[in-house]
């Protein structure tokens, strides 16, 4: 590896499945990143696919994440819900060390937390509501790291009370002025060309620049990047960017 060499992570979210081999596309994109975000029950995910999605992020040798979200099975955490900063450090408290209880076991470490969903949003914007969850995850162990989205309340809130934390850019997402993500209630929230996200990744890791969806060019932070496993040809695309960000001299690597 060079002296001075563009680093970056490649995250996916794993284990949003049911039972002990519903795993779908997983295993197939597993060669392809360097960090997992597992689910850990409230979202999405059970005590079978939490087993068997560790023990494949221990086989491909992936860095593991616990993904807690709101505790909203039918909406899959993507629907916001009212609660309190309290609710919020006692859910993460808890998704965290039901996972770890998993990573534990199976002779693993864990290594960071990533929120999902909707909860990633609002913890995205509401300082009071990042706080909580930094101070959760610092609390359970200090050495973890925290992903938010590039710039967000939930990243100052990491640096504030003193964790690691993980800018993260999504490569099929699109944005807004703001910096936030685009609602996924609209339709063009989602990039479906894989040649647009694979040139949206990479403008961001190599030049710090995302354009919004009115055109404007916005200042990004990349340690991070989001591939999301649960599309038609995620396994495809894993290995593609995977592939361009290696061509590109860009190493990938967990934080």
């Amino acid at each position: 590896m060079n002296s001075g060499q563009l680093m970056v992570d490649l995250n996916c979210d794993m284990g949003e499945s049911y039972g002990a081999y519903q795993i779908g596309n997983d295993e197939a994109i597993f060669p392809y990143i360097t960090s997992a975000n597992i689910a850990c029950g409230f979202h999405a995910g059970d005590a079978a696919v939490m087993k068997k999605t560790v023990k494949l992020a221990l086989k491909y040798n992936v860095a593991i994440g616990a993904h807690p979200g709101l505790p909203d099975l039918q909406g899959f955490g993507r629907r916001e819900m009212a609660l309190s900063a309290e609710e919020a450090y006692d859910m993460v408290v808890y998704q965290i060390g039901a996972l770890n209880g998993f990573v534990h076991s199976e002779g693993g470490l864990l290594r960071h937390v990533k929120p999902h969903g909707a909860f990633y949003n609002m913890a995205a914007a509401n300082a009071n509501l990042a706080e909580a969850i930094a101070e959760a995850v610092y609390k359970v162990n200090p050495m973890l790291v925290l992903y938010g989205l590039s710039g967000s309340e939930l990243i100052k809130a990491g640096h504030k009370i003193g964790l690691r934390v993980a800018n993260e850019v999504f490569a099929d997402r699109t944005y807004q002025d703001d910096g936030s993500l685009t609602s996924r209630k609209l339709p063009n929230a989602l990039i479906t060309s894989e040649d647009h996200a694979m040139a949206q990744s990479l403008r961001m890791v190599k030049e710090g620049l995302v354009t919004s969806t009115r055109g404007i060019d916005l200042v990004i932070k990349a340690d991070t990047i989001c591939l999301h496993g649960d599309g038609e040809h995620a396994a495809t695309f894993a290995a593609k960017i995977h592939t361009l960000l290696k061509e590109e001299n860009i190493g990938l690597q967990a934080p």
